[in-house]
């Protein structure tokens, strides 16, 4: 884009110049703050998956007992007993990223009779609930960190255009107006003189 090589346009790049060293340490602060707590989150539900893992891996040792369920009428299949209600979420700010914050997992209560059921039962239901539990918060981290990756994306495109188009822009464009006036203020006095001289010699 032409620049008007003019001291109105020297201030005017001068004081976008300011701006923009104003605004990139705040971006460039957000944008490390964004990968910390990505990174943080990222870790959570790393943490969860095992602890996950390792709930199936203990259900494994008398999993064996689930068998029982193929003997069961249609109707009393456990799986019948468990039917999620809703996830509680509130809502949460990083960063100036709104991002959803779990709270709670809440299960249709279900009433049955113990006579039709082996003992194994309750424990194992308590087992799911948690199983499904790990699955809302795992879910929830997961899309906090889509909705901060997305974010952190924008900020870096903008410390990209900061650092390297519109700070370097502007201090170019000041270089450049700066030799031009210059250049007109020596070719002035060069032309006063040359004036001056025209008159002495004249008198």
């Amino acid at each position: 884009m032409a620049v008007k090589l003019t001291k109105n346009e020297q201030k005017l790049q001068k004081d976008r110049l300011k701006q923009y060293q104003r605004y990139l340490p705040t971006l460039q602060l957000k944008k490390q703050q964004l990968q910390m707590v990505i990174r943080q989150i990222s870790a959570e539900a790393a943490s969860l998956r095992k602890k996950q893992e390792s709930l199936v891996q203990d259900m494994q040792t008398w999993i064996a007992v689930y068998h029982e369920n193929t003997a069961f009428a249609s109707e009393l299949k456990v799986e019948k007993l468990i039917k999620i209600d809703k996830v509680v979420k509130a809502k949460g700010n990083i960063a100036g990223v709104t991002i959803p914050v779990f709270k709670e997992l809440t299960f249709v209560p279900i009433s049955y009779n113990l006579a039709d059921y082996p003992l194994w039962v309750d424990k194992g239901l308590e087992r799911l609930r948690d199983l499904a539990r790990y699955d809302a918060l795992i879910a929830t981290l997961e899309q906090q960190v889509r909705l901060l990756e997305s974010e952190l994306r924008i900020t870096s495109q903008r410390v990209n255009l900061f650092e390297k188009v519109k700070i370097p822009e502007a201090k170019e464009n000041i270089r450049r107006i700066a030799i031009y006036l210059g250049d007109q203020q020596t070719a002035a006095v060069v032309r006063g003189k040359i004036a001056k001289k025209k008159l002495m010699q004249g008198a």
